[in-house]
Order: C-alpha cells, then structure tokens, then sequence
C-alpha cells in the first residue's frame, strides 16, 4: 500500500496548507504547471516526487519532468499528462496515450476543475486533483489523497484547501 497525494495547476505557489495535507504521502504526484522549478524542490522535501510539465512551464522545469509518466505502482498501471481531458472528451493526445498504455488510472490538469471520474467503456479512472494555486478562475484551491493497494484506488479524500 502506497498513499499518495495528488495535485496539479500550482502556478509558482506553495503554502503549509498545501504542505500539512502531504505529508505522511509515500510519493506526490503532480499533474502539471508547477510555475518553476522551486516547487519540485520544495515538494522533493516532502515526499519523492513524480510529476509533468504543463503548457505554463519553463525549460528549468521541464528539464526535470517530462510530458506524460506512465509507471505501474502497487500493480496499477497510471498514466498521467497534463493535458487530458476526461472520459467522452479526452485530447487526441491523450486518447492515443490511453488507447497505447490500457492504464487503469489516468491523471491530467490543466482545466482547474475537480473531477473523480470512472470511464467505464476504456475501464479506468480519471482524476483530476484541481488546481492548488491562486492563478486561474477556480474558487477553491483543491488536491486529493489516496491510497494504491493492490492495483486499485483506494480511501480517495478531496482535501479543500480555501479559496485562492
């Protein structure tokens, strides 16, 4: 069992509410547009860090995280991009990704907007954590907590972190 924290969309900013709700995570995974560089370093901190540049990003950090991870942890195959879309409106990008790699969790970012959805025709689950920053028109800052057992999502919590 590993228990993960999963966020996305920082844009440049970190706070300790970010931070309190991570720690304890066995790894953070981090969806995309970290804002620079720093982030990753203050997340390394925390927890190992897994991550992917998003469209906002610099050289300085996609020189450390590439566009789309795919690894299989716990006996889950997960594939993450920043740029994803969600089950019926995925990317073209994202679509060949998952019709590729068959994951059985597929994360993105970009759009701001939580979602925790099965697509029950290709047989996984998207997450998208929302966005943590204070950049963007989201309302409230949000990221998820959840453990991986044995090849299956498990005790999934939003955490909501107030407003930007």
């Amino acid at each position: 069992m590993k228990k993960i924290g999963l966020l996305s969309d920082t844009h440049s900013y970190l706070d300790e509410r970010i931070l309190h709700h991570l720690r304890g995570c066995d790894e953070i995974w981090h969806a995309g547009d970290f804002g620079t560089s720093a982030v990753i370093e203050e997340l390394e901190t925390v927890a190992p860090l897994r991550g992917v540049y998003g469209n906002i990003d610099g050289r300085d950090v996609s020189l450390t995280q590439p566009l789309v991870q795919h690894f299989e942890l716990e006996g889950l195959s997960v594939l993450m991009t920043h740029i994803g879309g969600y089950p019926g409106h995925y990317s073209p990008a994202a679509r060949l990704l998952v019709q590729e790699h068959r994951p059985g969790l597929f994360i993105s970012g970009h759009s701001h907007i939580l979602k925790v959805m099965p697509d029950p025709r290709l047989q996984l689950l998207h997450l998208n954590p929302g966005a943590a920053g204070r950049h963007g028109f989201h309302k409230v800052r949000t990221l998820l907590r959840f453990e991986v057992t044995e090849g299956k999502v498990q005790q999934l919590q939003v955490v909501e972190l107030g407003p930007k």
